[in-house]
């Protein structure tokens, strides 16, 4: 069975999105991520903010990048749904670090910051109706 066909398997709360929504979402998300971390980068590198405030964008693309391969490489949905929750928590981290010195950064994330309350939500209830 491949990594599809095993997900497309799990039983998922009735309103879980339709399969075909999550790529169009992760682009557009994908790009807002780019522009808003690349610029906390840059505040970085140009010595603006120190690299505690960097930290959590740097940890967030680390959770976010690890999902998929734990998800639909492992199979494993208990720690999917850790890995949705540190993907929040590190987000929200990041909103908060960087308010102070760039709002706009902040306001950028606020619709990652929505999808990824969504998605940990859709995860967590996928993981225990799976269990």
């Amino acid at each position: 069975m491949n990594q599809f066909s095993w997900y497309s398997s799990l039983a998922k709360p009735s309103w879980a999105p339709p399969a075909w929504l999550f790529g169009p979402a992760w682009t557009i998300l994908y790009v807002l991520i780019a522009i808003s971390f690349g610029g906390a980068a840059r505040l970085f590198f140009s010595g603006k903010i120190p690299f505690i405030v960097l930290l959590p964008f740097l940890l967030n693309l680390v959770f976010n990048f690890a999902f998929s391969p734990i998800q639909f490489g492992l199979r494993n949905n208990v720690l999917a749904a850790a890995d949705c929750v540190l993907i929040l928590v590190t987000l929200i981290w990041a909103i908060f670090a960087i308010w102070p010195h760039a709002r706009w950064i902040a306001y950028t994330n606020i619709p990652y910051l929505l999808w990824v309350l969504f998605a940990t939500t859709l995860q967590l209830t996928l993981t225990a109706m799976n269990r």
